[in-house]
């Protein structure tokens, strides 16, 4: 009897000691609050990179790490709250995506102490978010999606080499779009392109802003815009019936047959950039030392659909038939 009571107290006492081993585990993980706008491949495929670059740089999670996700199915209205909710969970670190996100962040979180690391987002000189491409901010700094507009409009002449009007649907109310579009004036004569801009700052405008570009646009570059990717479907649609192929800044649309080609930015990238920045950050160092990166030419990738083209009326060229790009 007093041996079954010993051993009683004995178990009672490894599991005692084994729940405060287990709440001291996780009293030690460190805690990132991920704000991101919506639901999309490109983000999703942010947040993977980013995971993916924390792991590889000791920062595993559910053992090193444990993330909190929250998105506002593209509503700007609610990323207040959703920034508000991470804070609460008093985060090491927030890792926000695209610019709408990062911008109302960066006013929220001034002054608390919790670093922010951005991704996808175009231009974050001209979004007020870092100083300049050379430093960081104050408590925040992060990886850009800023496509080589040249080498865009280098890989549309190879796919459409007759094409000198470059049509570009944007947001006016979006500072990644407008910086984005003054990037493609820069460098449309070099490339021998003119540029056609349309600002679309409705969804429900968009069939007649981009039929609008009939007779006035020989390609339709889609940017990577919060407001015409999600619908970059119903972009394609007009631009098919306008006569217009598309280029698009997503392979995704692409690879599904929507959109006829791309020239992308590797989103898993932008977030790996953007990881290994923030495992720099939870190692001691100060944002602001950190500049801002963006990617290199070799973090882009063409896409062609073979179907698109034919539904669009546009022959691949020759030249392009072993690219090792073309799907279906």
């Amino acid at each position: 009897m007093l041996k079954s009571k010993s051993a009683w107290l004995s178990g009672l006492a490894l599991a005692g000691a084994l729940m405060v081993s287990a709440g001291s585990a996780a009293a030690d993980q460190i805690r990132i609050g991920i704000a991101n706008f919506g639901e999309h491949p490109q983000l999703n495929a942010a947040i993977a990179g980013f995971k993916k670059a924390l792991t590889e740089n000791g920062f595993v999670e559910g053992k090193d790490v444990v993330y909190t996700e929250s998105h506002t199915n593209f509503d700007a209205s609610l990323v207040p709250q959703i920034i508000a909710k991470l804070q609460a969970e008093q985060p090491k670190l927030i890792y926000t995506i695209t610019t709408p996100v990062s911008q109302i962040a960066k006013k929220a979180l001034a002054g608390s102490g919790i670093p922010i690391v951005f991704a996808a987002v175009t231009d974050p000189v001209a979004a007020k978010l870092v100083p300049s491409w050379d430093a960081g901010d104050e408590g925040m700094t992060g990886a850009s999606d800023l496509q080589d507009v040249a080498a865009v409009m280098a890989f549309t002449k190879k796919l459409l080499p007759n094409a000198k009007r470059f049509g570009v649907p944007y947001n006016p109310g979006e500072a990644n779009d407008v910086a984005l579009v003054e990037k493609i004036k820069a460098a449309a004569p070099a490339a021998g392109f003119e540029v056609v801009e349309v600002g679309i700052d409705n969804v429900n405008d968009i069939q007649q802003r981009i039929a609008s570009f009939a007779g006035k646009a020989d390609v339709i570059y889609g940017p990577a815009s919060n407001l015409i990717q999600p619908a970059i479907a119903a972009v394609s649609a007009a631009a098919r019936q306008a006569g217009i192929p598309v280029v698009n800044s997503d392979d995704s649309a692409v690879r599904n047959g929507t959109v006829p080609a791309s020239f992308a930015v590797n989103y898993t990238q932008v977030g790996i950039n953007a990881g290994n920045i923030a495992a720099e950050i939870l190692k001691g160092k100060d944002p602001k030392t950190i500049a801002p990166s963006r990617p290199a030419y070799k973090d882009h990738m063409a896409t062609i659909s073979r179907k698109a083209m034919a539904a669009f009326g546009v022959e691949i060229p020759a030249s392009m038939a072993d690219c090792g790009c073309i799907v279906d």
